[in-house]
């Protein structure tokens, strides 16, 4: 693992040298720093190159960072607040043997045997909520895009500690359930995002265009996103 300064930013990157032309620089999702250089190439040379593109792998890992959620501690107690669907709830726990989970008006209330059930059964609830929510939300965007020719092979939900969602090559869209506290729009921005990867894998000039024409306020909603589950 190679660093360089940039202003008082620090870059990590990591470097590999193989037998092509010229350097390539890769930010992955994971807002990693990948280069690949020419055999041959001084560190310095390769050090220089990345600071002349250092405001683009910024920008590339802010990008990223809306992908990456914030995790809150939590204690599942009664006057906690909770989101759903973007909107603020106060938790109410309820001793009883009717264990369950309501959204009733401005509260979410679990009734549990132990109160150390409240968390396992307020995040199944959560999990039923975003099967069924994601499902709605996503159907009339695959239908939509299905004039790009692209269609999912399959919509799975999954804990993703550092991600919103991901597409495979194989075309799997994967969501992390954590997106059921965000509201529609942001829900809609991921999916949509992970659609555009059926037509262009990488984030390219031509994904962000994509992403624009389906989804022209899509920036407001990637804002929302980074700043609601924090």
């Amino acid at each position: 693992m190679e660093t360089i300064q940039f202003g008082s930013k620090p870059i990590d990157f990591s470097l590999e040298f193989s037998d092509r032309k010229s350097l390539g620089i890769t930010v992955t999702p994971e807002m990693d720093v990948l280069v690949k250089a020419p055999t041959g190439t001084s560190i310095e040379k390769v050090k220089e190159d990345i600071r002349k593109k250092a405001p683009w792998i910024i920008k590339q890992q802010s990008y990223f960072l809306s992908f990456h959620p914030k995790t809150t501690q939590r204690k599942y107690v009664s006057g906690e607040t909770h989101l759903y669907l973007g909107r603020q709830y106060r938790l109410l726990v309820h001793d009883g043997n009717d264990e369950g989970v309501k959204l009733k008006g401005k509260f979410i209330e679990v009734t549990v045997k132990e109160k150390s059930r409240a968390a396992l059964l307020l995040n199944d609830w959560y999990l039923q909520h975003a099967r069924i929510k994601f499902e709605t939300i996503s159907r009339p965007l695959i239908e939509r895009f299905r004039r790009h020719q692209v269609e999912p092979s399959s919509i799975v939900l999954r804990e993703m500690p550092t991600r919103w969602g991901s597409c495979t090559p194989k075309g799997k869209i994967i969501l992390n359930p954590e997106l059921i506290k965000a509201p529609k729009g942001c829900i809609e921005y991921v999916i949509i995002h992970e659609l555009c990867h059926l037509v262009h894998q990488d984030h390219t000039q031509k994904f962000i265009d994509l992403q624009t024409k389906e989804m022209n306020d899509w920036e407001k909603w990637k804002m929302k996103l980074e700043k609601l589950l924090a």
